[in-house]
């Protein structure tokens, strides 16, 4: 349904004198002019897009220049209005912000042209690093760039249904991968949450329609919980002398589904969840604040290690709240913010608020020094700009929440959440961090791979003696560095160690991995397929850390050698994640003689009565199939599956081994399906574990992470 400029100039007004006011109409005449007769995938006429993305900045307050800007956004690529005409008629401000959205745009269109190539985890790479390096030079410059393109994003969102599938899946996945997260960086709650339930939505249906009627059904007996909360709480609140305005509020459908995921690994069902709903206390000053936190304890019991104070550490998006969890009516856990209205102003607005009642938004210093965790990211990016090494700072040191923890000196240092005393020794300074064999916290030592958190105080233990950093500090799976700045540094090291101890190393990991993913394959090719020119190019990228085997490893799967065939009769999977010459919601099943991952080159065989088949190309009973006619193309489709694959552990038998082994597989979120043991000779044990893994990329980490266990000699895959 189109929208009227009325509602858009009815909001402005609200807010802005009207002088700024007809500004903001006029660039509508400008847009609604150059758009005329054009249409939108969705049959609405063009000019309906411009005037709600207005809306959503308007929702904000932000300026006339900005709405103007919104409006205009799409004019220099698809009208006849000119950079000039902009600056003639609206002047450089708006004229920039327009030209900042519109470079944006043309990267995103060349993203799009490239096909949008993802990995198996998601992450982008090449022209989408490009497109995010872009954004965040473009907020650097100024802000409300990236305001515009998020309101923009998140419309396109709403109508995302007029565009092809194939098309959807990818603006979603971008969306909850950079969108998003960079809308909960700036603080801007609003759309946060509305592009991730938007995305969520899009990329897994089923479980979104799951927790909607999860919700449906619970919703009186929830509604009856928080009227019962806000009651208390307003009475005692009264009853104390202090105003505040007091509301409940569901959470929002993505943020419950993580929590579910969160729960599920404690056994708990969505029943046993009440934390699904939060409350927010909005008071008059600081004072009332911390006097209503006293209150909230009183009237029900806190809950241990659940209360942060974001009003004396506000987060580095200007984001300020006390937070508390507690226990209330029947023993249900909910969370409870304390904040005062300006406070929560910059909770709703994020960096929007600072352009509220402004016309360029020039000379806050407070905004200056809130925006110091981006000028660090692009000078980071300046010394190490290759595209996947940008996208993995972005997805650690930038969207996260933070921790506060200090120096010995009581210095504060920000960190992401997640990060290790070795993240903490190289934020402080290279060359400790190059040093550390162990860091204090607290006062007690702690392992270097533990998880920091606020308030915790750090004392770096440093070598006497020079010695570097170890190589495993860089592999993921050991949990030694979670900052993308850490790890570059590290790498750094690396690269300047000689390039024959590096080749040597890589050498070794590679042939580690191709023997425990029980993958046949030359050197060369496995170079080729990394996109190097020798072996010994891949190899020194290895031992330098530049490329870790566990992003070679999905590469690996589609050219193996072919494994033997099972010599059971066992009922084959059934696959809803696989396409049948392009034709979803055909009959398939994963066949047990092969066992494909996903990422695997497969190929579908049609049954005589159980539908396809699906297996691997290289799989070999498909070599005496004669009846070649009925083997037909499949391919795999976007939705989540789990894939049968068999692992095989060797080790030195002890009490406990298999429980260790089998915490390993669960802490993936790895169901395992049959487990089979055989004593060898000499004390070892063979354990045969029959799992159900999302594709090869966390088969490799699996496989990593079991070595680690105590007493392993041996992890490989083998069937």
């Amino acid at each position: 349904m189109a929208i009227s400029v009325t509602t858009l100039l009815d909001k402005a007004q609200e807010y802005l004198p009207s002088d700024k006011v007809a500004l903001v109409q006029e660039a509508y005449e400008v847009a609604e002019a150059g758009h005329r007769g054009q249409m939108r995938k969705s049959g609405t006429p063009y000019i309906d897009h411009p005037v709600r993305v207005a809306l959503f900045l308007a929702d904000l307050q932000l300026d006339s220049h900005t709405l103007s800007g919104a409006l205009l956004h799409d004019v220099l690529e698809d009208t006849k209005v000119t950079e000039d005409e902009l600056e003639r008629r609206f002047g450089s401000d708006v004229r920039k912000l327009v030209d900042g959205v519109t470079k944006l745009n043309k990267i995103e269109d060349q993203t799009s042209r490239a096909g949008g190539s993802q990995s198996v985890d998601g992450a982008h790479s090449g022209l989408q690093a490009e497109s995010l390096r872009k954004m965040l030079v473009a907020m650097a410059e100024d802000v409300r760039v990236i305001l515009i393109k998020l309101a923009d994003r998140l419309h396109n969102m709403q109508t995302i249904k007029a565009l092809r599938p194939e098309t959807q899946f990818r603006i979603a996945r971008e969306t909850l991968d950079v969108y998003a997260p960079l809308a909960h960086r700036l603080g801007i709650s609003n759309f946060g949450w509305q592009l991730e339930d938007l995305s969520f939505r899009c990329l897994y249906r089923e479980r979104y329609r799951e927790i909607s009627k999860l919700l449906a059904t619970s919703r009186q007996r929830r509604e009856q919980f928080i009227q019962e909360v806000c009651s208390t709480l307003r009475k005692e609140v009264a009853e104390a002398g202090l105003k505040a305005e007091i509301h409940g509020r569901p959470k929002h459908i993505y943020s419950i589904h993580k929590k579910m995921e969160r729960y599920a690994v404690q056994g708990r069902d969505f029943d046993q969840i009440y934390d699904l709903f939060g409350f927010r206390v909005v008071a008059e000053d600081i004072a009332s604040c911390y006097a209503i936190l006293g209150l909230v304890h009183k009237l029900w019991r806190p809950i241990r290690g659940e209360f942060d104070d974001y009003v004396a550490n506000p987060r580095e998006n200007m984001y300020q709240s006390l937070h508390t969890a507690v226990r209330g009516p029947s023993n249900a856990s909910f969370e409870v913010q304390i904040r005062t209205h300006r406070m929560h102003d910059v909770a709703e607005y994020g960096i929007a608020a600072h352009f509220r009642y402004k016309e360029g938004g020039h000379g806050d210093h407070r905004f200056d020094a809130q925006m110091t965790w981006l000028r660090q990211i692009l000078e980071w990016q300046q010394e190490q700009p290759a595209a996947e090494e940008f996208m993995e700072s972005v997805k650690t040191d930038i969207f996260p929440d933070q921790v506060f923890v200090y120096t010995p000196k009581g210095e504060v240092r920000e960190l992401p959440t997640g990060a290790t005393p070795l993240d903490f020794a190289y934020r402080i300074h290279t060359e400790l961090g190059h040093q550390c064999v162990g860091a204090k916290v607290n006062g007690k030592l702690l392992a270097l791979d533990s998880a920091l958190q606020s308030g915790d105080t750090v004392e770096i233990v440093a070598s006497k003696v020079r010695k570097g950093p170890s190589l495993d500090w860089l592999n993921r799976d050991l949990g030694f560095l979670k900052t993308a700045n850490a790890r570059d540094k590290v790498r750094s090291w690396f690269r300047r160690r000689a390039r024959t101890e590096n080749i040597e190393a890589g050498r070794i990991l590679l042939d580690k991995e191709l023997r425990r993913m029980h993958v046949g394959i030359a050197e060369e090719d496995v170079a080729a397929l990394m996109s190097y020119q020798s072996a010994d190019d891949l190899f020194a990228a290895l031992g330098s850390g530049g490329v870790s085997t566990q992003q070679i490893a999905p590469k690996l799967l589609p050219v193996e050698s072919p494994l033997p065939p099972d010599s059971t009769v066992a009922e084959p999977d059934t696959s809803d994640s696989v396409m049948v010459a392009g034709l979803p919601n055909m009959l398939t099943r994963l066949a047990h003689c092969c066992h494909p991952l996903a990422g695997d080159n497969i190929v579908g065989f049609v049954t005589r009565s159980r539908g396809v088949s699906v297996h691997r190309e290289s799989c070999r009973s498909l070599k005496s199939v004669d009846e070649s006619g009925r083997l037909v193309p499949v391919s795999w489709g976007v939705r989540d599956r789990r894939y049968m694959t068999k692992i095989v552990v060797v080790a030195w038998d002890r009490v406990g081994l298999l429980s260790d082994i089998t915490g390993i597989v669960s802490s993936e979120g790895v169901n395992i399906s049959a487990v089979r043991s055989s004593h060898r000779k000499q004390g070892t044990v063979t354990e045969l574990l029959t799992l159900q893994t999302s594709g090869a990329a966390q088969l490799s980490r699996i496989l990593s992470k079991a070595e680690e266990v105590k007493g392993v000699i041996s992890v490989n895959r083998t069937g």
